[in-house]
């Protein structure tokens, strides 16, 4: 990115990138609510599980960090072999597994049964190596941002592990 990017377009599209992780965390909420105090509640989960008021402070905290990453890997300059680019993609990767993950473990239930968590720890695997890479290429273009995308990828560990668990358990 030029220095000579106006701020008008930083403004749009740190917009943009706010209003895709809130699309995002609109449409996990649209597939859990329904779900939370239906099978989620019934289900045998990790003695590790925190209480369910826990998630939605935590993911707010989270998509504000994953907005600002991607903001900063946005605003950074180019580097000669297009680094930024390719970690551009990476970000939209990511995105829509964390877009893709929550549908599928808590609306699948309800639609295909089991299948879906197995599904949902396929995608939330898939998730935590594409931020790991993310992370790995994206601090070459913004330090900070790759960093402030360490507790997102502690947090999906930790949600990996719960999903498993209610695979296990039940």
């Amino acid at each position: 990115m030029t220095r000579q990017t106006s701020v008008a377009r930083q403004i749009l599209v740190a917009a943009i990138l706010l209003a895709a992780v809130v699309a995002i965390a609109a449409g996990g909420s649209l597939a859990t609510t329904p779900n939370v105090e239906g099978w989620y509640a019934d289900a045998v989960k990790a003695p590790w599980n925190p209480p369910t008021w826990v998630f939605g402070p935590a993911w707010s905290v989270l998509y504000l960090a994953i907005a600002i990453a991607g903001f900063l890997f946005w605003r950074s300059n180019d580097t000669p072999d297009g680094r930024r680019r390719s970690v551009l993609t990476v970000y939209v990767v990511q995105l829509s597994l964390n877009a893709a993950w929550t549908p599928i473990f808590f609306g699948g239930y309800p639609l295909m049964g089991e299948i879906a968590w197995w599904i949902a720890v396929g995608v939330i695997v898939a998730l935590v190596a594409s931020v790991i890479w993310l992370i790995a290429a994206g601090r070459r273009v913004s330090r900070l941002a790759a960093w402030l995308l360490v507790p997102y990828l502690l947090w999906l560990i930790f949600a990996t592990s719960l999903n498993a668990a209610i695979i296990v358990l039940n």
